[in-house]
């Protein structure tokens, strides 16, 4: 399994070790963007004894393929970083794809972790679960207080289901699943296709196509007023480890970075960072999503867990590694 370079957070949070250095983990969509920062960040850790398959190695959604895996390998730890995602346009195109694949991945990997007794399982939600109007910032508590945002419905469906059946399975059977949510997230190993990547790493591909093509503007989807959030993915991995020493029962964690920012202001900063002379013009005829998504991560941070990479330094890593490919 290759390293994939990223540099290490300039600060990392302190934690209680409490899994063995020669436990068996495993991280499924470890070829991925939170997968691959997972990796590195155990293996910052002296974890060694990690595995992972990629999809054409092990298909997650077939049941009987992944009973094998689990009665073969008997992984102690298991971090579900595997997933089918997208943006507002692949959600809009494939809901059918979207809530299918995701059911099919969650059910088999956390039922067959109870079947062979896993010590101990990280479920990755998502920031879209929470209401479309929820309170700003999101707190865990406003979870199904609402309609959900209808452009990403189907997947945030699937995504409260699997954070449903860890409770249902910690409840039933004394399992130790744990489940965080973390808000938008960028950097190594993203995905820059052209329909159907988030929001930022398509920026990035415009913005750079833009500057080698000597483009006179760049055009952004929406109005452009809708504030995100954003959180690059070693923090998150790191707040992965984090929670995985640090936490246990039901009650979901968010983990976001705190600060949000426009649409418009994160691609003036795009802008910035690829070095483009243009201008940014906004389609007010394509979706805008929820209009505010941040998350109310104090939960996490009373836990002794920070943030470490500031937004403009992060889209600059996360640039840099783009150039690479």
């Amino acid at each position: 399994m290759p390293d994939i370079y990223s540099p290490v957070p300039t600060t990392m949070s302190k934690r209680i070790i409490k899994m063995d250095r020669g436990a068996k983990i495993y991280v499924a969509g470890h070829y991925g963007m939170v997968g691959s920062a997972i990796v590195r960040r155990l293996k910052r850790e002296g974890y060694e004894n990690i595995i992972g398959h990629s999809s054409k190695e092990l298909d997650l959604t077939n049941q009987s393929a992944v009973e094998e895996f689990y009665q073969r390998e008997r992984p102690d730890y298991v971090f579900m970083a595997a997933a089918k995602v997208g943006g507002i346009y692949a959600n809009s195109t494939y809901p059918a794809d979207f809530i299918y694949t995701n059911l099919q991945i969650q059910n088999n990997l956390i039922h067959n972790a109870y079947l062979y007794k896993v010590k101990k399982l990280l479920f990755l939600g998502s920031s879209c679960i929470y209401p479309k109007h929820a309170p700003q910032p999101m707190p865990e508590t406003c979870l199904l207080d609402g309609k959900l945002e209808a452009t990403n419905e189907y997947y945030a469906i699937a995504k409260i289901a699997g954070i449903k059946m860890c409770e249902a399975y910690n409840k039933e059977y004394g399992t130790k699943f744990i489940s965080c949510m973390p808000t938008n997230l960028y950097g190594p190993n993203d995905n820059y296709e052209e329909m159907n990547s988030h929001v930022l790493p398509a920026l990035i591909r415009r913005f750079h196509e833009a500057k080698i093509n000597n483009l006179a503007d760049v055009l952004i989807w929406g109005t452009g007023t809708p504030k995100r959030e954003f959180l690059y993915v070693d923090d998150l991995a790191d707040a992965c480890l984090f929670l995985m020493e640090n936490h246990e029962g039901n009650e979901t964690v968010n983990i976001g970075s705190g600060m949000e920012v426009t649409i418009t202001e994160l691609a003036k900063t795009v802008k910035k960072i690829v070095g483009f002379k243009g201008k940014i013009k906004c389609d007010p005829t394509k979706p805008d999503g929820t209009s505010n998504k941040l998350l109310d991560s104090s939960k996490i941070e009373r836990m002794g867990w920070r943030v470490s990479t500031g937004l403009e330094e992060g889209i600059a890593l996360a640039y840099r590694e783009y150039l690479k490919k």
